[in-house]
This record gives C-alpha cells, structure tokens and sequence, in this order.
C-alpha cells in the first residue's frame, strides 16, 4: 500500500468498502505513518472495469497496507485473496477488519512482497493488485517475479498504482496495458496478461 498524502474524500482512520456484501462498512486502520487506502474514486473506477470477471475469482493483494483492494474485491465476489503486508501493525489490524467482517476465503501473509514472491506464493491469481509506496520504485521487480515464478492464470488482470510523475513501469512482454488513469497525483493501469506464445 503506497504510502502518500491521503485522499480529502477518506476519512482519517477509517476504511469504507465501496460496494457489494460489506458496502458502506468502516474498518479501522492501523496507525501506521503514511498509510492510506486507495481512494474510494479510484477503487470505484477500478471495480467497475473488473466487475464482469470478478466473481468467484482468486485474487494477490501484495503490499496490502490497509487491505482495501482486497477487501473490495471480496465484497463484490471474489472467492479468495491472500493479502501481503510487512508491517505486523498493519497486518494485525488488517486481521481484525477481516475476522469482524467473517471474511471467508481471506488470508494475510506478515511478509515482503518480493520475499513472499520469491518463496511461498501459489498461483494461479486471477486478479493481482499492486500498490507498493511511491518511493520504493518496486513495480517492475514485482512484475518480473510475478510473471517468473508462473504465478498469473491465463487473462489475469494485474492493477498498478504508482507516483504519476515517474514513468510508466516495463512490463513484461505477453502483459498489455488495458486502461490507464490519472487522479491527482497517482497514476493507475491495468494490464491483462496474454498466453505467452514461448511456453
């Protein structure tokens, strides 16, 4: 979960689910410096590109921070997500927000993202949702592992969010940037991955 300025529309130390089964429900979120969820705008936005796919499906939160992407997407159907969060404070409350809601199907990995790549993560994920902070320059690695240890099902849909005034990441070359938004100052992707002709 980037860590930047919060958005006006959050409310400080709240989380609000958008949409779907838990829609209007505040969680807690840990007080932890410069941790903010994904605004309500932009998961709006993200989720509606989703929707048509999202049901049943197996999702990777890595940098989760606040959990709300994942979260979201449990609401709205998802079966499964696994959330990756280094921060134990984080990563505790995270765990609180998901047994209050009896989050079935929820997970949370106390751990790095790359390490977690690079050592425990099962796929197939059907959706992906990155969010690294700004200043850590991480999606390209994070991409490349993701692509590597074969961990996206055929289609997945992998979201990006970054720091707009840096360039956009390298993605690996079966991935295609499918939508791609500005708000404020983060910059939001989504990129599908297509089979790879090499396999």
């Amino acid at each position: 979960m980037a860590r930047k300025k919060q958005s006006a529309k959050s409310k400080s130390g709240r989380l609000r689910i958008v949409a779907g089964n838990w829609r209007s429900r505040l969680l807690d979120i840990a007080e932890v410096e410069g941790l903010r969820p994904t605004s309500e705008r932009i998961r709006e936005t993200l989720f509606n590109w989703l929707a048509p796919s999202l049901h049943g499906s197996r999702c990777l939160d890595l940098y989760a921070g606040t959990g709300a992407l994942g979260l979201e997407a449990l609401s709205r159907g998802a079966a499964e997500a696994v959330f990756v969060e280094r921060s134990p404070v984080a990563a505790r409350q995270l765990q609180k927000n998901i047994d209050l809601l009896d989050a079935r199907g929820a997970s949370v990995v106390t751990e790095g993202a790359l390490d977690y790549l690079q050592r425990e993560a099962s796929g197939p994920f059907d959706f992906v949702f990155l969010d690294p902070p700004f200043a850590d320059d991480l999606l390209e690695e994070t991409c490349r592992l993701l692509a590597a240890r074969d961990l996206l099902a055929a289609g997945a849909r992998v979201y990006l969010e970054q720091d707009r005034a840096k360039p956009e990441p390298r993605l690996p070359g079966n991935w295609t940037i499918k939508k791609n938004k500005t708000a404020g100052n983060v910059r939001y992707l989504l990129a599908i991955v297509e089979e790879d002709d090499e396999r």
